[in-house]
């Protein structure tokens, strides 16, 4: 026996034997029984869906303790935490955009804990710091949501929200003098920021809450605002409201020429109605543009009295139509930019051009056209990847796009829309060599003989022997395609030999409305059976084994990981939930969960509740069963998928799980469902996950 292999044996008895050690807090069980039409279900964890309870809160840090005391026993940990600050510990760059001859832009210095913005004048100009989200907490914790201009660049509006919430706060900045003006709004969530000038815009917010429950209640009566500048929010009239439907949503937009305002109303995640005002006219109502809620519309811009509007309503892989206001039945709509086979992802406008973003096999493809609808040329992109921030204002002549890809972080390019040249315009540097890696695209088939796309990044060099370890990753819902994109913590994976795959399940959109509408609702099981194929796929083509084989996902991803894990737990060695959606029978009453009900369906229905029990991550574990290694991860301010999913699926698992395999929750302190957290509380994150998926799958840290 060499060393290498006593090495990884000794790893693996240690895995083993640490698992059978760990002591699970007590849990106590206190059932509440539900009837569901007849089928009587008992929830023993009830009790954890109270964040704020003493009990509760004493849960969490007893299990914290156990999870720590777990990954303190890996022997590189360290090394891997070492790793990561290295690979996060470079300059990046965001796309500038423009605005009265200043160029905006994101930056971070490498390990700054939230990015900075940066402002200059001109190209050549010297940058100076315009807003430092760092420099409103001690730890990061407070991020920049978003930040618009007012039209002719006079004033800034900008959301910050704390500790990862949902919940955002909006201030205004002077542009010429720097200073944080007196407007203060608070409530505001899933906003738009739309203005009107100089003079005010508007906005989203929901009714002030109760403290206590703003974390868990249902978000009801969603209300458009808007706010002028220079005056309280309690001021503020209202605009638009419908007291009817208190669980619906609202946002507002307004074109570039300030002549349209725009309202988005919706019963969940997907299917809008479309509401419109002439501003310029004076008109006291809103007019209804496109009904809802059977299709996807978006105002792209007008063309005078006219709007360009994306949608799929006809056309699963959506077009670009001209509408008039006055009349808008779609029987009058004329076609811009007609469907093709690959989806029309985004339309974007710049220099009096639109420019449409399509995937092709989940890879963007970028074209430019004029307002009547002819091609003018294509972008060429560098590799296979994904661009984002194509378009700026009508009367530029150029503007910035990123480029990205598994192994390729964003790069910036300048594009003249005039005569179709990208200038690379940044390059980040590193700490790694991105030519020691490959990616390539496979396709396998699914249960019932789909073709379903992967994604497979790894060394070059890779031997199949079937010993190789695999990360999984997927997502598959919410009409949302998974493209390649740079994940700098997989690369400290992929460098000790493992192999990277992104999966594109149906219930996204990689390929059009019908690849979305495969994968939600009753049929959901395909997401989970396209899952599962990737992964015998993997084996069957001895890249892997299932003792090799890890699985992640978040949110929609992290109920994709529990039905996996529960359908098939000998198909995987680690599983990682996070944030994930795992009581699907009451997911609808916490936060925003009602909006998923158009994805998923919900347990008040007879129809759905038999579909959804069938598969729901918490209702499906059982005792006697080995189930795979597992690592929990949720965090203690996410409002959006509550952290009692996670609560009460852990606490079930330890309950049923009688195998060796590690069962642990990880709660972070002070985040939220993921966005604005701070680089510290990533590399933490990061460094335990990938810490316990190679531990657990035999892996030793091999230095560099």
């Amino acid at each position: 026996m060499n060393l290498r292999t006593y090495i990884i044996l000794s790893c693996m008895a240690l895995s083993v034997g640490a698992a059978a050690q760990i002591q699970y807090p007590a849990t106590p069980q206190k059932p509440v029984t539900d009837d569901y039409f007849g089928t009587k279900v008992t929830d023993p964890y009830r009790w954890l869906e109270d964040d704020n309870s003493p009990e509760t809160k004493a849960w969490i840090v007893s299990e914290n303790k156990v999870t720590q005391d777990y990954l303190s026993t890996i022997p590189f940990r360290e090394k891997v935490r070492e790793r990561l600050s290295a690979l996060f510990n470079y300059p990046r760059y965001s796309s500038p955009f423009k605005k009265n001859g200043w160029y905006y832009f994101y930056k971070n210095n490498g390990l700054q804990n939230q990015s900075v913005l940066y402002r200059q004048k001109g190209l050549d100009g010297n940058p100076a710091v315009f807003l430092d989200p760092n420099q409103l907490s001690s730890d990061g914790t407070v991020a920049l949501g978003s930040l618009v201009l007012s039209r002719y660049g006079k004033y800034a509006a900008y959301t910050l929200s704390t500790s990862g919430s949902d919940w955002e706060e909006a201030y205004v900045k002077d542009v010429n003098t720097g200073e944080v003006l007196s407007d203060h709004l608070q409530w505001l969530k899933f906003s738009s920021i739309a203005w009107v000038g100089d003079s005010g815009f508007y906005y989203s917010r929901y009714p002030t809450p109760n403290d206590s429950s703003k974390m868990v209640k249902q978000n009801e009566n969603h209300q458009v605002f808007f706010h002028r500048i220079g005056t309280p929010q309690s001021a503020d009239p209202l605009i638009y409201e419908d007291a009817a439907h208190p669980l619906r949503s609202v946002a507002a937009q307004v074109t570039e020429d300030n002549r349209f305002l725009i309202l988005y109303i919706s019963e969940g995640t997907s299917g809008e109605e479309l509401k419109i005002k002439d501003l310029t006219a004076g008109d006291p109502d809103f007019t209804l543009l496109i009904p809802g809620f059977a299709s996807d519309a978006s105002v792209v811009d007008n063309d005078g009295s006219r709007l360009l509007v994306l949608t799929n309503q006809g056309t699963p892989n959506y077009k670009l139509v001209r509408i008039d206001p006055r009349k808008p039945d779609s029987a009058h709509w004329v076609t811009v930019i007609p469907e093709r086979p690959e989806i029309l992802q985004s339309v974007s406008t710049g220099g009096g051009f639109l420019f449409a973003c399509y995937l092709k096999d989940a890879s963007s493809r970028n074209y430019q056209y004029n307002y009547q609808g002819q091609l003018v040329r294509e972008i060429h992109l560098p590799a296979i990847g994904t661009s984002s921030d194509l378009g700026g204002e009508r009367t530029d002549s150029d503007f910035f796009y990123t480029f990205t890809s598994f192994t390729y972080p964003s790069v910036v390019y300048r594009y003249d829309v005039h005569t179709g040249v990208s200038t690379l315009f940044h390059k980040p540097e590193v700490s790694f060599d991105p030519e020691q890696f490959e990616t390539k695209q496979v396709f396998f088939t699914s249960k019932d003989g789909t073709k379903v796309p992967m994604f497979l990044t790894y060394k070059k060099g890779l031997i199949l022997n079937g010993q190789n370890p695999v990360l999984l990753y997927g997502y598959g819902g919410f009409n949302i395609p998974i493209t390649p994109s740079f994940v700098t913590t997989s690369i400290v994976f992929m460098e000790q030999g493992g192999i990277y795959a992104s999966v594109n399940l149906r219930g996204g959109n990689e390929y059009g409305e019908s690849w979305h509408k495969a994968g939600m609702l009753h049929n959901k099981q395909n997401v989970f059976d396209d899952m599962i194929g990737a992964a015998e796929y993997l084996i069957a083509e001895k890249y892997t084994n299932p003792a090799k084989l890890a699985l992640r996902g978040g949110s929609n991803g992290g109920l994709l990981v529990g039905a996996c894990m529960t359908q098939r737990p000998d198909l995987f060695k680690v599983v990682i939930p996070e944030v994930g959606v795992m009581d699907m029978l009451r997911f609808q009453k916490f936060t925003i969960g009602w909006a998923w009900v158009v994805e998923y369906g919900s347990s008040d229905h007879k129809e759905d509740f038999d579909y959804l029990y069938h598969y729901s991550p918490y209702h499906n574990l059982k005792p006697g069963v080995s189930y795979p290694a597992t690592l929990v991860m949720t965090a203690d301010h996410d409002d959006r998928v509550v952290p009692a999913h996670s609560f009460k699926f852990a606490a079930r698992l330890q309950q049923y799980n009688t195998g060796t395999n590690p069962v642990l929750i990880r709660v972070e302190s002070k985040a939220g469902h993921g966005g604005g957290k701070p680089i510290s509380k990533y590399i933490e994150e990061a460094t335990d996950v990938w810490s316990f998926v190679m531990f657990n799958l035999g892996m030793n840290y091999k230095a560099l």
